[in-house]
């Protein structure tokens, strides 16, 4: 079976595997070791080599009791990632958040799937 997406047609007669790169000072997975725009991008960059089928890029922690992110700051820490990750990959990516508008944006700056 297959998926088209965009510019993008996933098989799903396969697994995927889905690097995940937090650009959030708080993530409760990583620590926020890729809280800036350089690190996150290579962060992504060796998911990619180590395999990574597709990457999501998310902006606001998830974790328990964390606070919310303004729209201006989520949009300040993942669009600037995308932008710089459709210029060097052809790796899909994915955005994660609930928002609208960083969803229409994120769009807007890169290949989103």
């Amino acid at each position: 079976m297959n998926f088209l997406c965009g510019k993008y047609q996933l098989n799903f007669n396969r697994p995927y595997v889905m690097g995940i790169v937090n650009v959030t000072p708080d993530s409760f997975s990583d620590g926020g070791k890729f809280a800036s725009t350089d690190l996150a991008v290579e962060h992504a960059l060796k998911l990619i080599a180590e395999g990574a089928d597709i990457l999501d890029i998310g902006g606001e922690s998830t974790r328990p009791n964390a606070q919310p992110v303004s729209l201006d700051d989520e949009l300040n820490r993942v669009i600037p990632v995308i932008e710089a990750l459709s210029k060097i990959s052809t790796v899909p990516i994915s955005i994660d958040s609930y928002k609208p508008e960083v969803m229409r944006l994120a769009i807007a700056a890169g290949q989103i799937l």
